[in-house]
């Protein structure tokens, strides 16, 4: 078995123009966003390894946030994920995976999460 790396930020809530009805578009709706990296890492993290030995957890942040494009809608939420893994796999050759889990804050009654998980591994 081999060691591996998966960074991960979860629960992040932000506002995306998305949806296909009427009531939802033209306006943003909220999401809760989990995005795991599985990174190609280094054999050993010792207490002074820099920062380039890994990868910035804010980068996730940002491919989830400011990394979307402002003013586009986006019909499905599936495209909000395959924006942010692409993101995510053009900033840096290291990421082997990614997996975006979404979940639409809107459309939940009783605080059940409806959403989705789409997972892209990189092409060799």
């Amino acid at each position: 078995m081999s060691d591996s790396l998966i960074l991960e930020v979860a629960n992040l809530e932000t506002d995306v123009l998305t949806g296909i009805y009427s009531e939802e578009t033209g306006r943003p709706q909220p999401l809760r966003i989990t995005m795991r990296v599985g990174l190609r890492h280094q054999d050993q993290y010792t207490p002074d390894c820099p920062l380039s030995a890994s990868k910035n957890y804010m980068d996730l942040k940002f491919a989830a946030t400011d990394g979307l494009p402002k003013g586009v809608h986006f019909k499905l939420i599936e495209a909000v994920a395959d924006h942010i893994i692409e993101t995510l796999m053009l900033q840096d050759d290291r990421v082997r995976w990614v997996e975006v889990k979404i979940v639409k804050l809107a459309i939940s009654e009783n605080g059940e999460e409806i959403g989705i998980t789409l997972k892209r591994e990189r092409k060799a």
